[in-house]
């Protein structure tokens, strides 16, 4: 599958969230043969979680499916850029490739406000690619966001 279709399934796992009332963020980690190891929607509402975002959700579904918490040769797809705890997680992991749809202004953590995935005062840098549908998943944030002010 291509980035876009991976992208697709992520922006589908953001409707999840947005149904329990959660930010739409989606995410999954797929390995090199292109596996889905794990998926993932912010929950921390929900589960009383400040951690549960979508990108901890998925990364900690591919961990439980391998039985290891490094994640080498994988992809990590999220429909919006990670912040400086998930930039962290992914580092930890060691996710070879981060795919993510629209950059956060805030707390972007993967070249828009930091670059914590190829900082090379970390012992791991991850491959970055940006913008994959960044229209479609930047729109599902603001309508949700318009919903919620009004």
């Amino acid at each position: 599958m291509t980035d876009e279709q991976w992208m697709q399934r992520s922006l589908e796992l953001a409707a999840r969230a947005e149904a329990e009332g959660e930010v739409p963020v989606g995410a999954l980690v797929v390995s090199a043969e292109g596996e889905v190891l794990g998926e993932g929607w912010n929950r921390p509402i929900a589960s009383h979680d400040p951690t549960a975002h979508a990108e901890i959700q998925a990364l900690r579904a591919a961990a439980a499916k391998i039985g290891n918490y490094r994640l080498p040769g994988t992809t990590l797809y999220v429909t919006l850029e990670p912040c400086p705890m998930c930039a962290g997680a992914m580092v930890h992991a060691r996710v070879a490739r981060l795919v993510y749809g629209a950059t956060d202004p805030r707390a972007g953590s993967a070249g828009t406000v930091f670059n914590l995935l190829q900082t090379e005062q970390l012992n791991h840098r991850t491959e970055v690619v940006g913008g994959v549908l960044a229209e479609s998943c930047g729109e599902t944030l603001k309508r949700f966001f318009r919903a919620r002010r009004s």
